[in-house]
């Protein structure tokens, strides 16, 4: 498991990644503009929101398509690769949605014995 040449030290993000599962769940239903991820993804800066993309990206899970237009205009969606983890994302969320009441159970009595 913790093996250098272990492929976990390669996955394109962690379990516990912020926005990259959140970037998936925009993308799912088809290309989005930057401006137009920024508004579900309201609580990112535009900044991190960029390095999470060109991230994805560099990771084969979003494509980036530029339109000769102006204004210039970028597009990104998901890839093949990228909506293999739709699955996972589903997995997540029905666990969560499972075992939310037990752990905010737990969290709450590890704060009153704080």
């Amino acid at each position: 498991m913790f093996h250098p040449l272990c492929p976990s030290s390669v996955v394109p993000f962690r379990v516990g990644d912020k926005w990259a599962g959140m970037v998936i769940r925009c993308l799912q239903d088809g290309p989005r503009r930057f401006g137009e991820l920024r508004v579900p993804l309201r609580a990112v800066t535009p900044k991190v929101l960029s390095e999470t993309l060109r991230a994805m990206e560099r990771d084969g899970l979003v494509t980036r398509t530029a339109y000769d237009e102006n204004p210039p205009r970028v597009e990104y969606a998901l890839t093949p690769l990228g909506r293999t983890l739709i699955p996972l994302l589903d997995a997540a969320r029905d666990w969560s949605e499972t075992h939310l009441p037990a752990l905010l159970e737990a969290r709450r009595a590890s704060a009153d014995q704080g």
